[in-house]
């Protein structure tokens, strides 16, 4: 044997140990990770949400802009169209239930201003003119309050939100509301007037929103159900104008009218196609989520609520992973779903997840993001990561062992996946409704921050150097399970705990 070929020999025996690696994982790096670049990721987050898109609220005109945005860069990145009838797009309607501006509130003959000084927390046709009665404590429910308005200061709610917890005013004040509207109904008030306290006006630009806004559901032709279960009015009162209530004689005149809207939402569903004949037909399937909050009240002079890291960080993550796949394509192709609508309740993913545009056997996992580019520099997350929520233990370990070769972030946490953790942020995005279908399906994100659903939430504010490693770790991830011959396995799932 010549030196030359027992050299040869020895090279090629190092290579094959020096990369030799976890079962189940792919023999090679992937291929384009270069074409994943922060100059445009930063380009298209700083469009994706500048003020001119206004918060991309579901239901809106600005929601269907921004679909419309992101379909047009995807087919620039080479994507195909993957959506109904040979398009981008695949709409679904939800309806929408408010209390109509035509509604009117007076407090001793005085009109108030509607989503202003007053609102309604959920939408109700109803038309009173009652005494009042103020209570200085729930105590006071001993008196006989039948056919009253009866109004009363919020008090915390039996059990605080845990400390820390995200928007920790508004679950406080959404808890309150509860536990107070339902004693007083239960004791027989015709209608309950709660007043803001300290904690509830910090949190009035956001509540206030939420109370104008209404309610949001996919169409099921139930629009009705919930008002027939929510006779008695509640209505919730700043707390500047209380003094009207306390007053001797009050009388509370209200004319309420509610109004249902079916709006269109849209899902934006692209292709790309995968190198291998066999392996090609099946999918990896790419989620994150296009909407946000829109335009509510202003907040230190600002009304938009950009969502810079919710979620335009994964929109525009996806794109770079599409220009990626497009380059080098996978064995398996890769189907991107940016869902409309998860900010009133996973709707556009729920729909997608029940309706899909591929065959649903043929999707072997799906990769969801929301939020990655705020936090420590070199720390992210993975939910679905372990039990009760983890549904394919082969998917974590290559989500994992992308890490270790790829994004190489120093610290994974996944103790939100404990159901005992205060947020329950797992059920809060679209993997959720992939994983109740019995796809495997984890969350990548960075995690919670201060400006999480505030006009705060800004492109600037966005570590786009993160952003881009989160973006290189999440396609890394759907490379290994591209080139990976097996698909990743379900785990039992009776070991599997999806409700919460």
């Amino acid at each position: 044997m010549t030196r030359i070929t027992i050299t040869l020999l020895f090279v090629s025996l190092l290579s094959f140990f020096a990369f030799k690696r976890h079962p189940g994982t792919p023999a090679a790096m992937p291929p384009a990770l270069s074409s994943i670049r922060e100059s445009d990721i930063r380009q298209d987050l700083f469009a994706m949400a500048a003020d001119n898109m206004r918060g991309r609220r579901a239901g809106t005109l600005d929601e269907l802009r921004a679909g419309a945005w992101v379909a047009e860069q995807a087919r620039k990145a080479g994507l195909q169209p993957a959506g109904d009838d040979g398009t981008y797009f695949q709409f679904f309607s939800i309806r929408r239930t408010r209390v109509a501006p035509s509604s009117s509130i007076a407090l001793n003959g005085k009109q108030l201003l509607l989503n202003k000084d007053i609102w309604v927390t959920t939408p109700i046709d109803s038309q009173l003119t009652l005494p009042v009665e103020w209570l200085e404590s729930l105590a006071d429910t001993s008196r006989n309050l039948q056919g009253k308005a009866v109004a009363i200061m919020l008090r915390p709610p039996v059990q605080l939100p845990a400390p820390g917890v995200s928007l920790w005013g508004y679950r406080y004040t959404a808890a309150a509301v509860r536990q107070q509207a339902n004693s007083l109904r239960a004791h027989g008030a015709s209608c309950v007037v709660l007043v803001a306290d300290s904690v509830a006006e910090t949190e009035l630009s956001f509540i206030g929103h939420n109370y104008q806004e209404g309610s949001y559901q996919l169409e099921t032709g139930n629009s009705g159900a919930q008002q027939a279960r929510n006779p008695a009015p509640v209505l919730f009162l700043r707390s500047s104008l209380a003094a009207g209530l306390r007053q001797s004689a009050a009388t509370l005149t209200l004319t309420l009218r509610s109004e249902s809207f079916l709006y269109p939402s849209v899902n934006v569903v692209a292709a790309a196609k995968g190198s291998d004949p066999v392996l090609g037909k099946e999918w990896v399937l790419f989620s994150g989520h296009h909407d946000h909050d829109g335009v509510g009240l202003p907040v230190a002079g600002d009304s938009i609520w950009n969502g810079a890291d919710d979620n335009a960080t994964v929109s525009v993550a996806m794109l770079a992973i599409a220009r990626a796949w497009v380059a080098k394509p996978g064995k398996r192709a890769a189907l991107f779903v940016w869902h409309g609508a998860e900010e009133r309740g996973l709707l556009g993913s729920r729909w997608y997840a029940e309706h899909p545009t591929v065959r649903k056997e043929s999707i072997v996992a799906v990769l969801n993001g929301d939020m990655m580019g705020r936090n420590s520099p070199d720390s992210a997350a993975l939910l679905g990561a372990v039990p009760p929520h983890r549904n394919s233990a082969t998917l974590v370990n290559m989500a994992m062992q992308a890490n270790k070769d790829v994004s190489k972030f120093k610290t994974v946490d996944t103790s939100w996946d404990d159901p005992k953790h205060p947020e329950g942020w797992y059920f809060r995005s679209d993997h959720l409704s992939y994983a109740r279908v019995g796809i495997p399906a984890i969350f990548f994100t960075t995690l919670l921050h201060p400006d999480y659903h505030t006009p705060r939430d800004e492109a600037q504010r966005i570590d786009i150097a993160k952003l881009t490693r989160m973006s290189r770790w999440m396609y890394a991830t759907g490379w290994s399970v591209s080139e990976t011959a097996q698909r990743p396995a379900l785990d039992n799932p009776s070991s599997v705990n999806l409700s919460r």
